[in-house]
């Protein structure tokens, strides 16, 4: 029998936990990790401000829209980055985090989980209930605290593991990927004529990149996500769920060419779900996740990229339908739904005979 647990999720102070917020993979996060825990049966009680479409058994809202206002101005998020900076000490961090610890303390019971994914910013909330156990989930960040840690792909772990040179490891450490509502993302029978970049206009997402191979090649780019936009191709600005999965669906290919260590990158994530091959760099998340000729290629110059673009006009629709598969069988929230199960159910074996139990 499955056991049930009740989970406390705490969001960020920032943002709305709705569909429609796609600009904060984060923010996702938190909705569909909501989603997935009540729907295999546990009691989930986030924590957050005042809009929210997540499926819990009790929204507390411990940010307000006005403190929202007050901390963050009231610019257009679709179009500026989030005036946010990650330090606990900063009056945003330090509202929502007290008043999460006070609500908290109302309503946690022994053995209850508790669910952060703000890193060091959220610290003093697991302080306050060190006899619960606090996991960090969807890790995509340093700056990480918590015995237990969800990574999203193993080079993000490791990489977080070799910048604590004491850090050898932790058995309580997993690696669950990022996970999609895979109604979100549709397959076209036959592609348009354009490639695609989708995310932040920044240089570290690498849609510069994009630019460049494309504007060689003379192939018709879109471009959509938040940022100052110059230079080739068209720029349609941050698109909600429905014209994010048409844009990738009817894509040749997207582009994720991030030029960091990309701890997951949920963009390749959502192309492949449609089915739409993906153009990367070779580090990182992708190495885990791209295979070349298979459902895109991985890059390390710029005649690599020439060269992947060219090749991929050729995948045929039956090949894109083997990507969606692919896709869906390891992303969708329904998969990784009980990836989280079983470690939860690890966790929970703590409270037992822990390290024995077979």
């Amino acid at each position: 029998m499955k056991r049930k647990f009740t989970f406390h999720v705490v969001s960020l102070p920032h943002t709305q936990t709705t569909a429609e917020y796609t600009h904060c993979a984060y923010t996702q996060k938190v909705r569909k990790f909501c989603n997935m825990m009540t729907d295999l049966g546990h009691d989930v009680i986030l924590y957050a401000s005042e809009e929210n479409e997540a499926r819990v058994k009790e929204l507390v809202t411990v940010i307000t829209k006005e403190k929202q206002q007050e901390f963050f101005g009231n610019g257009d998020h679709t179009k500026q980055f989030f005036n946010i900076t990650w330090d606990m000490y900063d009056p945003g961090w330090v509202e929502m985090n007290a008043n999460t610890i006070r609500a908290m303390a109302e309503r946690i019971q022994p053995k209850d989980f508790i669910c952060v994914i703000g890193g060091t910013c959220q610290k003093i909330i697991s302080d306050a209930f060190p006899d619960n156990m606090s996991v960090e989930y969807g890790i995509g960040y340093l700056g990480t605290y918590s015995k237990y840690r969800v990574f999203e792909s193993y080079a993000h772990m490791h990489y977080v593991h070799g910048q604590d040179h004491d850090d050898n490891g932790n058995f309580y450490d997993t690696v669950v990927p990022n996970y999609y509502d895979k109604e979100e993302f549709p397959f076209a029978e036959k592609p348009d004529d354009y490639f695609l970049f989708i995310g932040r206009l920044i240089d570290r997402k690498g849609w510069r990149i994009a630019q460049e191979v494309c504007e060689k090649l003379g192939k018709r780019l879109i471009l959509a996500g938040q940022g100052e936009f110059s230079g080739y191709g068209e720029h349609v600005g941050v698109v909600g769920v429905e014209k994010r999965g048409e844009l990738m669906s009817k894509a040749k290919a997207v582009f994720v060419p991030t030029t960091y260590l990309e701890p997951f990158g949920g963009v390749h994530a959502e192309a492949l779900l449609c089915g739409t091959p993906v153009i990367t760099t070779n580090f990182g998340v992708f190495t885990e996740t791209v295979v070349n000729g298979e459902n895109g290629y991985r890059c390390d110059t710029f005649r690599d990229f020439i060269a992947a673009t060219k090749a991929i006009e050729k995948f045929s629709v039956a090949k894109r339908k083997k990507i969606r598969t692919a896709a869906q069988n390891r992303f969708s929230t329904d998969v990784v739904a009980l990836e989280y199960q079983n470690y939860f159910d690890r966790l929970y074996d703590l409270w037992g005979d822990g390290w024995y139990t077979t």
